[in-house]
């Protein structure tokens, strides 16, 4: 069996999907994306299917080293990027080739599902109550949202008192024990962060999110110092050497890793295992489309510290498209008490709708995320 063809789909609201030919027939599908830079990891995918036309897809770890060792120059989140896309689709061919869902071949299942959680409030946190109270009368038993606005590095209390506000109506929404996950985004400085963390405790968090930019993870100690919420981080985080000296230095308790961002299922795999041996958890980062979903719940289904899962069903961003849209039969992603089963079809166990995939393309997508700016007209984090 032989890579024969490719093509690259930019779809609404901001996904690149790639769909791999073999010459027996069998396809594969994979979501190589930065949000913001579709066009930029399209170009990086053209120059690494160079090497794979005409290869057997089923030597995935070879083709893998290839793609990021082949390149003098490495890792990032638009080579990384590529490489996983690439890196999605060659799995589901061969789970189509041997007739077996992916996590057969990484091991079998050590979970029949996982827990799933739904994002409210939007970029800027608003009505957060009610939106978290609806999701949560729908059967989900946890909630995301984004904390601030932006945060100069040192900032008024006013806002850090907007958001205890917030999660404080949130708890007394959805009562106590529904998991509250706080995402800082990046966009809170290490000043603030130690603060925000601290005012937070009494809410019981599920977890804080990018406390502090990944450029500055080291620091997340005197931030962990600070508190007894779980930290998590890692979704601007590439390879398992990204995340080498994070659990070395052992102030993360969930790792974020996104399967279209850092090397797919082949180095995701790798993560989570790298992560179980520092007793540190996993909630794969996935605010995208159902290839990268799928791909996200085949390596779930084999760590064991992976305890809940991300998804973009109703999320802010899928304006014109949104999670099932892609799909022939969406009932594989059905939602029950807050938890998802793991897929047991064949590859990736979805079925992308390809007619409507195509037409999507038609109009295709140039997302850009937004450029904010403090009052003094500097730029800030979004």
């Amino acid at each position: 069996m032989k890579i024969t063809a490719y093509e690259l789909f930019q779809v609404q609201p901001r996904w690149l999907f790639l769909k791999i030919e073999t010459d027996e027939g069998l396809i594969g599908w994979g979501e190589p994306v930065i949000e913001g830079r579709a066009s930029t990891v399209k170009a990086a995918v053209d120059e690494l299917m160079e090497h794979l036309i005409g290869k057997g897809p089923l030597q995935i770890e070879d083709h893998w080293n290839v793609m990021y060792r082949g390149g003098f120059y490495r890792g990032g989140p638009i080579l990384m990027s590529a490489i996983s896309g690439i890196d999605q689709a060659l799995w589901d061919i061969k789970g189509k080739f041997y007739n077996t869902p992916i996590h057969q071949l990484l091991g079998g299942k050590a979970r029949e599902s996982i827990k799933v959680y739904s994002w409210i409030g939007g970029d800027r946190p608003s009505d957060v109550a009610a939106q978290a109270k609806a999701v949560v009368d729908k059967g989900f038993q946890a909630i995301k949202m984004n904390a601030t606005d932006e945060l100069q590095y040192i900032d008024s209390h006013e806002k850090i008192d907007r958001v205890l506000a917030n999660v404080s109506a949130i708890r007394e929404a959805v009562g106590p024990y529904i998991g509250i996950g706080i995402d800082f985004h990046g966009r809170v400085h290490k000043p603030m962060a130690k603060i925000l963390a601290k005012e937070l405790e009494p809410f019981r968090p599920m977890f804080i999110e990018e406390p502090v930019l990944p450029e500055n993870n080291e620091a997340l100690r005197e931030i962990a110092n600070h508190t007894v919420i779980p930290i998590a981080t890692g979704e601007r985080m590439y390879s398992k050497w990204d995340f080498k000296n994070l659990l070395k230095d052992g102030y993360v308790d969930i790792i974020q890793p996104d399967l279209s961002h850092a090397g797919g299922i082949t180095e995701n795999k790798k993560i989570l295992s790298m992560a179980e041996a520092f007793d540190v958890a996993a909630a794969p980062h996935c605010p995208l489309g159902p290839i990268a979903l799928a791909a996200c719940l085949q390596v779930d289904a084999t760590c064991h510290n992976a305890f809940i899962q991300e998804q973009s069903l109703g999320i802010h961003y899928n304006e014109g498209s949104d999670l099932l849209d892609y799909l022939t039969d969406g009932s594989v992603f059905k939602y029950k008490d807050g938890y998802v089963d793991i897929p047991d079809k064949p590859g990736l166990g979805i079925e992308v709708n390809e007619k409507h995939v195509r037409k999507m393309a038609e109009t295709g997508h140039n997302w850009r995320n937004p450029i904010w700016r403090h009052k003094d007209h500097s730029v800030a984090e979004w």
